[in-house]
This record gives C-alpha cells, sequence and structure tokens, in this order.
C-alpha cells in the first residue's frame, strides 16, 4: 500500500500515477494506493479542498476536471475497485464531502456545472453482495452511474447504481435515487419519484432577495439548460477511458524510493498524518 498526502505528479514501480500540473496541494489531501497500474487526472485548475482517493485495485481511473467558474470547491471521498472509472467534469462544486465509490468495473460520471450539497453519496454499488437463499445466486451486482450537466442535488441525496439523471434536473433532500430521471424534472422521495417536468433553475440564492423582485434576475438565465424535459433520459456517457497496462519497469519510483532511503527517524509520520485524513475525508 502507498499512501500520497501532497496532490503533485507521482509514478511508480507498479505502473500506478498521479498526473497533475498545478502548484502542490499538501492540505486534505490523501491518495492511497493498494493496487497496480491506477491514474489519478486531476486538473491544474481544478478547485480542490479536500481530496481523498483510494483505489483498491488494479487497472482503474479517477479524473477531476477544472474549475473556470466561482464555485464553492471539491469536498471528495473517492472508492474505486478494480477496473472501474470515476470522472467528474468542470465547474463541479461540492458544500460538503461527495462520497463516491465505483467498483466491479462500472463508471461513475458527473457531468459539468454540477451543484452539490451536504452529505451526499452516488454509487455504482451496496457496499456488501446480497445473495437469494435459495439459488445462491447474487443478487446487487454493481451497475455505472452518470449525472448528466447542470445537476442540482439537494443535502444527503443518494443516487444508486445503475441511474441516469439528465441534464438540468433537481434531486431533492434527503432523496434515494433507484430509477431513472429525465432531464430538467424534480425527483423527490425514498425511492425517489419523479413530481415535476419542465423545469429549469440558477444558482442566485434566494436569502439574498427582495420581496417583490422578479422571478427571473437580469443575466441569470443560462440558456443552455432551459429546455422541456424528454420522456427518455440521455444517453449513457462515453466510458472512462482506463489505463492501459505498463511493465514494471517502464515507470520510475522516484518518491518511493525517496522514501525507503530515509532513516526511520526522519521519516514524515505518513501513517499518523494518513489515518488522520482518512477519518477527516470520511474514508475510516
Amino acid at each position: 500500500m502507498i499512501q500520497l498526502t501532497t496532490l503533485e505528479p507521482y509514478a511508480d514501480a507498479l505502473g500506478n500515477e498521479v498526473v497533475y500540473a498545478g502548484p502542490a496541494i499538501t492540505e486534505g489531501v490523501l491518495i492511497v494506493l493498494h493496487g497496480r497500474n491506477n491514474r489519478l487526472v486531476v486538473a491544474h485548475d481544478a478547485a480542490i479542498v479536500d481530496l481523498g482517493v483510494q483505489f483498491f485495485g488494479d487497472g482503474s481511473v479517477v479524473e477531476i476536471g477544472g474549475t473556470k467558474l466561482r464555485r464553492t470547491g471539491l469536498r471528495l471521498a473517492i472508492r474505486v475497485g478494480h477496473d472501474s472509472g470515476v470522472r467528474i467534469g468542470e465547474n463541479v462544486g461540492s458544500q460538503g464531502r461527495t462520497v463516491i465509490t465505483a467498483v466491479e468495473g462500472c463508471d461513475v460520471t458527473i457531468g459539468d456545472d454540477c451543484m452539490i450539497a451536504i452529505g451526499v453519496e452516488i454509487r455504482s454499488d451496496d457496499a456488501h453482495p446480497i445473495f437469494d437463499v435459495r439459488t445462491g445466486e447474487r443478487v446487487n451486482f454493481a451497475q455505472s452511474v452518470a449525472v448528466g450537466n447542470h445537476v442540482w442535488i439537494a443535502k444527503f441525496a443518494t443516487i444508486m447504481g445503475g441511474v441516469r439523471v439528465g441534464d438540468g434536473a433537481v434531486i431533492g433532500f434527503r432523496s434515494i435515487v433507484t430509477a431513472d430521471v429525465p432531464n430538467n424534472a424534480v425527483a423527490v422521495g425514498a425511492p425517489a419519484r419523479v413530481v415535476r417536468r419542465d423545469i429549469a433553475w440558477e444558482r442566485s440564492k434566494l436569502l439574498r432577495r427582495r420581496s417583490g423582485e422578479p422571478g427571473l434576475l437580469p443575466n441569470e438565465k443560462q440558456e443552455t439548460f432551459w429546455n422541456l424535459s424528454e420522456e427518455e433520459p440521455a444517453e449513457w456517457p462515453t466510458p472512462v477511458e482506463r489505463p492501459e497496462p505498463r511493465e514494471r519497469e517502464e515507470t520510475p519510483a522516484p518518491l518511493a524510493a525517496a522514501r525507503a532511503t530515509l532513516p526511520r527517524g526522519e521519516r514524515p509520520g505518513i501513517r499518523r498524518r494518513a489515518g488522520r485524513l482518512l477519518r477527516r475525508l470520511g474514508l475510516r
């Protein structure tokens, strides 16, 4: 197991790598690598506030897009299993730590310009297997999840495996989404049901509005996302591209080699710091 507490470029002899061209981030970062041939790609301008990524298998990838517009920042606790992928688009903001899991070869994709509140989970799996006692067959295999562009996910909502959420949709407070949600629709409840279609939402805060102000403020309307709801949800996005397998000797191990040369007493307290970060990021 390899633990990294700084977001910076990294590569090791197992084919794991971190691709990142921005300034090093040393606060609130924990990247754990249990396998080989995994890749974390973070845009140079991603607004990272808390970043926890755990790779539990081999051949998986996590991609995090940039932040070119003013957003609350990214607070992420991501877990990926074998041959799985997570892709987060541009200009996504998460008010609290968003838990994302992708396992068993599945993808979790989140589009551009999404607004994610506190306590949200987006997961391809149920964490543990469930079996039919008569046949012994597994009944809860993991399934991919796709969240479209400009989706608002309210506090404590959960989006489960096999679900597609269309562009411009709203997922209500404490909702558990187990079925597809069309674009420009509101879904609420546990399990969530579509309660309104043909809606659009904007980011301005109602706390700042005065009585009698017009419903749509100047320059507030994002025309791209003002659409009528379609009967069928959008197509599944392009799968997250998995890393190509590489031989051990093809990739250097600069960080691992440097740490190995330090006397034990001079090594940073990485296990202690990692434990604190795991708890802080909701990964332990």
